[in-house]
């Protein structure tokens, strides 16, 4: 698989779950529940705050931008600025979020890290370290064309 091929599906998964957060704002406080929000934004939601909606948006436009920048690196789409540098943070803060849910759970009680199962550490890890891989390999693998 060539650094192009592996930027498309990094960017695929950016949107994935980009959209993903978009439909948890529709899906209510049992969605941001399920996908671990935390019990403090499902009630903020139920009580009709706007904050977690907000939030979450947030989230999902910065992953939507995300995805744009790897169609960028890939040629997919118009060169964007600071593209080394938004590949090379933008994997870092996958595999950081990745790597350090496959750890806190396990070295922490901190009530941000607790409110969540396990079972939701390990996956939501595994999932933003892949997605990491993902960036990480496809801008390696293309790194000269990116010059």
């Amino acid at each position: 698989m060539n650094g192009q091929t592996q930027l498309i599906i990094a960017a695929c998964c950016s949107f994935i779950a980009s959209l993903l957060h978009v439909a948890i704002v529709f899906g209510g406080p049992g969605w941001y529940r399920f996908f671990g929000a935390g019990e403090q934004m499902a009630k903020m939601a139920e009580m009709g705050s706007k904050q977690p909606m907000i939030t979450t948006l947030i989230i999902a436009t910065i992953l939507a931008v995300w995805g744009l920048y790897a169609l960028s690196a890939a040629g997919v789409i118009v060169r964007l600025p600071l593209l080394k540098t938004a590949l090379v943070l933008i994997t870092l803060v996958y595999l950081v979020r990745g790597l350090a849910g496959l750890i806190l759970p396990f070295v922490t009680s901190h009530p941000a890290i607790t409110q969540n199962s396990v079972t939701f550490w390990m996956v939501s890890s595994v999932i933003c370290t892949s997605f990491g891989l993902f960036y990480l390999l496809g801008t390696l693998n293309h790194w000269s064309e990116l010059s």
